[in-house]
């Protein structure tokens, strides 16, 4: 593998349009990245998702793609109806059954996988102890660390039993801030045992139950790092992360296109800081120029020395590892199967039962 492809590996992109755009093909032609994102923006129907997704993964006959979405449930759901509209964590964790849970993971995953999806960026285990977070909220599967923690390892287990690779979020916590890190920074100044004892707890059982992918925040948090946000930041996601907590997944940094990021830095300068902090996979979601810029920049900073070879290796072993465990030898996409699966009158009455439990 050559070196840039080897860099175009570290990188998750978004692009514009219901099939593939010029750019999207580009940038996997040249750089052989390593996964897309897909939003609201490339959704039609059912149909067209399978058929963008199979046309996706025909570009990188090599290597398979990761094919990601953020679909948790409530108002973070990508795909409109007949898609089943699942219902948002909050309402999840209210209903505190951990078969319901797991049942609603199930369904969520099998309409993911049915049109090609492989990678989802659920579930949030953030706790929701701000009630002034205009972020997380009803995100959340509750306030205490308990609640999250039980419903996010059914969630984890659920897509997992499915071979759908869910990716938990946001390291180090998120619930605790009162801004958008969309929009702005947020800071996190809680203690470093309020941090230990209540943020981490979610992550550290998921870690303890395989979870295979973490995504960092951006946001500063003190107790660990005065400076940087999570996601560039050694402290946080070597040091905390993957020494103290033993963590050895893949871990894939928030959209570095956010203004939580760009306010302070480029999307390039913050890609080679997140691979020399020990992210695996940069999220890009938007700008193709941009999504070029960082990739090179990365590249540049390998040739130079400094990003080293060992650091690159170490997040290639691990992107190899989680394709090869849930992407290599699916089956074929079945457009009979999916009309079967998506909006199922099964999972229509899973969520109506959820929500009345939940919500009632």
């Amino acid at each position: 593998m050559k070196q840039i492809h080897k860099a175009g590996q570290l990188f998750m992109v978004g692009f514009e349009g219901t099939t593939p755009s010029k750019e999207i093909k580009s940038l996997i032609k040249k750089y052989h990245i390593g996964g897309v994102i897909l939003f609201s923006r490339n959704i039609e129907h059912p149909d067209q998702v399978a058929e963008l997704t199979a046309s996706l993964q025909a570009l990188s006959p090599d290597a398979p793609l990761l094919i990601g979405i953020d679909q948790e449930g409530g108002r973070i759901s990508r795909l409109p109806p007949p898609f089943t509209q699942f219902p948002a964590a909050r309402t999840i964790g209210r209903c505190d059954s951990v078969p319901l849970t797991y049942r609603n993971a199930e369904a969520l995953s099998r309409e993911l996988l049915s049109v090609g999806i492989n990678m989802n960026f659920a579930p949030v285990l953030d706790i929701n102890t701000n009630a002034q977070n205009p972020i997380i909220g009803d995100r959340a599967f509750g306030a205490n660390p308990t609640i999250v923690s039980k419903h996010g390892l059914a969630t984890i287990a659920a897509m997992l039993d499915q071979r759908i690779i869910p990716c938990g979020k946001h390291f180090p916590g998120h619930g605790d801030t009162d801004q958008d890190s969309h929009k702005t920074l947020p800071v996190v100044k809680l203690a470093t045992s309020k941090m230990t004892d209540r943020e981490l707890r979610p992550f550290l059982h998921a870690i303890e139950n395989r979870l295979p992918c973490i995504m960092t925040a951006h946001i500063c948090c003190h107790a660990f790092d005065q400076d940087l946000p999570a996601s560039l930041s050694k402290n946080i996601v070597t040091t905390l992360l993957r020494e103290t907590m033993k963590y050895d997944g893949v871990v894939v940094t928030d959209d570095l296109e956010m203004k939580g990021i760009t306010e302070h830095l480029t999307v390039a300068e913050a890609a080679v800081k997140a691979v020399l902090a020990g992210s695996d996979l940069l999220l890009v979601c938007k700008t193709p120029a941009l999504q070029i810029e960082a990739i090179e920049a990365v590249n540049a900073s390998i040739e130079k020395g400094d990003i080293s070879k060992g650091r690159l290796n170490q997040s290639l072993e691990r992107i190899i590892s989680l394709k090869g465990h849930f992407i290599l030898n699916r089956p074929q996409l079945d457009l009979v199967a999916l009309r079967r699966v998506v909006g199922s009158e099964t999972h229509k009455d899973l969520v109506d039962s959820i929500e009345r439990r939940g919500e009632g």
